[in-house]
Parts: C-alpha cells; sequence; structure tokens
C-alpha cells in the first residue's frame, strides 16, 4: 500500500491515495451495494485475482474505509465504515457517469 504523505498539494491527489488504482474503488462500490464475505467478492468483481483482492481489502482496512465483521454462522463479512460510507456519493457519481460514458460509446456493462 502506498504510504500517506504528510502534506498535498490538492484535496484530489489525498483523495486518490485512499481510492486511487483500478481494484480499490472497484471493491468500495460493490460494498456500497451491501456488506459482502470474500468469496462474494471474487464472485462479483470479474478479473481479479485471489492475491490482489486480498491485498486491496488489507489496504483499504488500514485506510479505515472498510472494516471486518463477524457474521451470525462465523464467516467474515466486509462492509464499509463510516469514512468509507462518505464516499457513498462520489461512488454513485461514479456509477452514473460510467453508465453514461457506456450508452455514448457504446460499451456493454455487465452486472455480476
Amino acid at each position: 500500500m502506498k504510504r500517506l504523505k504528510a502534506s498535498y498539494g490538492c484535496p484530489v491527489e489525498l483523495a486518490l491515495d485512499f481510492v486511487g488504482g483500478k481494484w480499490k474503488t472497484v471493491i468500495l462500490a460493490r460494498l456500497k451495494e451491501e456488506p459482502h464475505r470474500y468469496a462474494d467478492l471474487r464472485t462479483r468483481i470479474d478479473g481479479i485475482s485471489d492475491k490482489v483482492l486480498t491485498e486491496r481489502l488489507r489496504d483499504l482496512e488500514r485506510l479505515e474505509l472498510v472494516e471486518k465483521r463477524s457474521a451470525p454462522d462465523a464467516s467474515t463479512v466486509y462492509h464499509l465504515t463510516d469514512l468509507g460510507e462518505s464516499l457513498r456519493p462520489v461512488l454513485d457519481a461514479l456509477y452514473r457517469w460510467g453508465h453514461g460514458v457506456a450508452e455514448a460509446l457504446p460499451a456493454t456493462i455487465r452486472q455480476a
């Protein structure tokens, strides 16, 4: 995981240190829908390897955007923290923007 700097020249630079990269934002978008077990995330995120999913989940936990909780059946469930929930409007905007661009291209968005 990239270390956070003590000083940033722009708020967007700080935000991208938190959510930048292909997989972190996709994981956050899936967890925005609802909490997921690891295996559910692995199934719902097309093209991500086990290694990368594990690494990105750990990164997101260290950044306090995602937290693990025990489910009633003793499994582990990942969910957004309050800080992660604060990204909900940003993730919603990216979702809408992506759909609009897909329609304009046209491109297909596969729903998992």
